[in-house]
């Protein structure tokens, strides 16, 4: 069983909800962040190198990647920020892109809406926003054998 803490669009503010969270970086298996305020997690990054991965958002100029896949378990996670997807108008797009990388599970931000769905046969998630213009969430996935679980986490 491997875990996850999945966070998007903190866009450097709400440091106090974003501290809460760090308790969980070190329990967990897998930090990611979905961009826009990429840069956030430099010092989470610095923590625990093995574990976190940061995309680069459409407010992000310089730090992290524009997309990767993470395997866990039987689990092929496609992890971008969305917004080159459409995903303001719909996850079939993305749905469809992660079908084609292989993926199982699709994450994804931009729209700071959290939500869970099933498009396509993909298990797209995106965990919402910690920023302060918005009700913090972030997403805590498990990987089981072939089976990924996600749930939304308010703050």
């Amino acid at each position: 069983m491997k875990t996850f803490v999945i966070l998007s669009d903190s866009h450097g503010r709400n440091k106090r909800a974003f501290q809460k969270l760090l308790p969980l970086f070190a329990e967990n298996d897998y930090i990611v962040h979905l961009g826009d305020g990429s840069s956030d997690m430099r010092e989470v990054f610095s923590e625990y190198p093995q574990k976190t991965y940061i995309c680069r958002g459409n407010c992000d100029f310089s730090y992290g990647e524009e997309e990767f896949v993470i395997e866990a378990e039987r689990v092929r996670i496609l992890c971008c920020h969305g917004h080159k997807w459409g995903v303001k108008s719909g996850v079939s797009r993305l749905a469809a892109h992660a079908k084609e990388m292989g993926c199982e599970v699709a994450l994804y931000g931009h729209t700071h809406r959290a939500a869970v769905e099933e498009e396509g046969g993909v298990l797209c998630v995106n965990p919402g926003a910690l920023g302060d213009y918005a009700e913090p969430s972030y997403c805590y996935l498990v990987v089981h054998g072939d089976k990924p679980t996600a749930a939304i986490v308010k703050l």
